[in-house]
């Protein structure tokens, strides 16, 4: 027997616009204080790895981790969030944020911050899935271009004015207070998600049976490809049986994921949601969007600190043309989504546009002027920002409201997943190349090579360095970004030929997707392969719109 089954007579009710605004009060003030304090510490990253005497590897795996637990629980919150309450997840999702930036702020050493920041990522992998699932719990695909625009421009203040106060923060008071900054914003999201967030009752009836198994397959399935990528090429060959082991382990473990997922009565992953082709398709964009959008916030940064020598502050006011770009792209292409109830014109063009940003990123070097590179960050801003919302929008369309914290969640699962084996990746390119540089550079001036740390890792604190040598450290530094930006850009390219090839559909009008009469579900429902099919015209959607009206 299924458990946690449909009520096949409740249909979703029709919110008003006011009421949405109301939800969406408390849902962007939770969402508010952690891309905040996200960004304010991503500014200061290089200076925390460097008084904690960290390494280039070490600065990876702090931000592997938040990412790696990010991509892990993503899944198993949205899952969570269509069997239990979702306000109760979302208060719990900000307090575990608030402890792990807590725990963060008073670390000593570089184990403490990365286990702080895989806290961290626990609690943003369910903020990012608890509000795309309450979104899609009360606003239907249509219009939630307009409300998207909300987000984006929310998104848009926390993360230009993030990098800026991060830096100010490092540079005048300590990096410390970068993590402390959350903890009064976090107490107000808290209140605001207690006096706004009214949701009706979970649609699910019966006894709710949790996937365990599969959210530890799952769990294993993503970590595996990132341990592999952090320690092949230096301490072992990327091919040797090292990395064969990691790859059968990798393969049985998704061979075993597909197996419990499509056996399970309330799968962490809903596959059978997710079989359709447009979900198809958009997983393999957004895997690639994922590298794009996670790669350029942490590899930009580190281009204008670590290869080009500038303070915080200054490195986070340089990041700001691709943040607007991304916030202008985001809000105006969500409000032209939702006028005419098309997605993918615009992705189309979101798609190529962030390519040529890659390109052009992938050009620059230590001698590349700040305009140039400011347009090409401009460009791929525009391509993110027009994807992001839009991938997660086009699968919702398939799904009833009951799958939509799930679908929504598998969506974001990927392009985390994308986002964080692709840092860990490039990482580990980036240790090799840079290391690769300074024994060049060293050894043209006839210094020794061991001068800087270790063969194929690098110390970031150079500040105690004669002047010529740590000029050689900028250099190669600036010069070791542009093949991770190309390579970034060959990956792109497979979520252009996924946009261009997948089937449009128009997007309905209401919240749940259309039943027959007596509000049984349908063979053609949204878990069949069919389900690219459903509301394929604006007028069966305007009917099932006044009917649940």
């Amino acid at each position: 027997m299924s458990t946690g089954s449909t009520a096949p007579t409740a249909a979703p009710r029709k919110y008003s616009h006011g009421e949405v605004l109301g939800v969406m009060a408390g849902l962007l003030a939770a969402l508010f204080t952690a891309m905040l304090s996200t960004t304010v510490v991503s500014t200061a990253l290089p200076t925390i790895m460097a008084d904690l005497h960290g390494t280039q590897r070490q600065y990876t795996w702090v931000i592997t981790a938040s990412l790696l637990m990010m991509t892990i629980s993503t899944p198993i919150w949205g899952k969570l969030s269509d069997l239990f309450s979702k306000k109760l997840l979302t208060q719990l999702a900000i307090l575990l944020f608030v402890a792990g930036s807590l725990a963060a702020g008073f670390s000593h050493s570089i184990t403490l911050m990365m286990v702080a920041r895989a806290v961290q990522g626990m609690a943003m992998g369910g903020l990012i899935a608890l509000v795309q699932s309450v979104m899609g719990s009360i606003v239907s695909p249509r219009d939630r271009g307009r409300y998207a625009g909300y987000m984006g421009a929310v998104m848009t203040v926390a993360t230009v004015s993030g990098p800026l106060l991060g830096g100010v923060i490092t540079d005048e008071i300590g990096w410390r207070w970068t993590f402390f900054v959350c903890v009064p914003l976090a107490v107000i999201a808290l209140a605001l998600i207690q006096w706004k967030l009214d949701l009706p009752a979970n649609p699910r009836t019966g006894r709710v049976r949790i996937d365990y198994l599969g959210g530890i397959l799952l769990s294993v399935a993503a970590a595996l490809p990132m341990l592999w990528v952090t320690f092949a090429g230096s301490d072992y060959a990327w091919v040797s049986w090292q990395s064969a082991a990691f790859l059968a382990g990798f393969l049985i473990t998704v061979a075993l994921t597909v197996l419990v997922e499509l056996r399970a009565p309330e799968p962490m992953l809903p596959l059978r949601v997710l079989r359709n082709s447009t979900a198809v398709l958009m997983i393999v964009a957004s895997l690639a969007v994922g590298v794009a959008m996670f790669g350029s916030g942490v590899f930009l940064t580190q281009y204008f600190q670590l290869g080009a020598g500038y303070t915080p502050t200054k490195a986070g006011v340089m990041t700001i043309p691709m943040i607007i770009s991304q916030m202008l792209s985001a809000t105006i292409g969500g409000q032209i989504v939702s006028r005419t109830g098309r997605w993918k014109p615009i992705m189309v063009a979101g798609s190529i546009t962030m390519l040529a940003g890659l390109v052009g990123l992938g050009t620059i070097s230590h001698t590349t002027s700040y305009p140039l590179v400011a347009l090409y960050m401009v460009l791929l801003g525009l391509g993110v920002g027009t994807l992001v919302q839009n991938i997660v929008l086009a699968v919702q369309n398939t799904v009833d409201v009951t799958e939509v914290g799930a679908a929504s969640a598998a969506i974001a699962f990927f392009r985390s997943l994308g986002g964080a084996v692709g840092v860990t990746a490039l990482g580990a390119v980036l240790t090799n190349l840079v290391a690769g540089n300074i024994r060049d550079g060293l050894s043209q001036m006839g210094i020794p090579a061991d001068r800087l740390g270790s063969a194929g890792d690098t110390q970031l604190d150079v500040s105690g360095l004669p002047a010529e040598i740590q000029g050689v450290f900028h250099d190669s530094y600036a010069d070791g970004f542009g093949p991770l930006f190309m390579i970034a850009a060959a990956i792109a390219v497979v979520t252009v030929i996924a946009v261009i090839v997948v089937r449009e559909t128009p997007l309905r009008l209401t919240i749940g997707m259309d039943r027959p009469e007596g509000g049984a579900d349908s063979d053609t429902g949204p878990g069949s392969g069919d389900s690219d099919s459903e509301d394929s015209t604006p007028s069966g959607a305007t009917d099932s719109g006044a009917r649940t009206s």
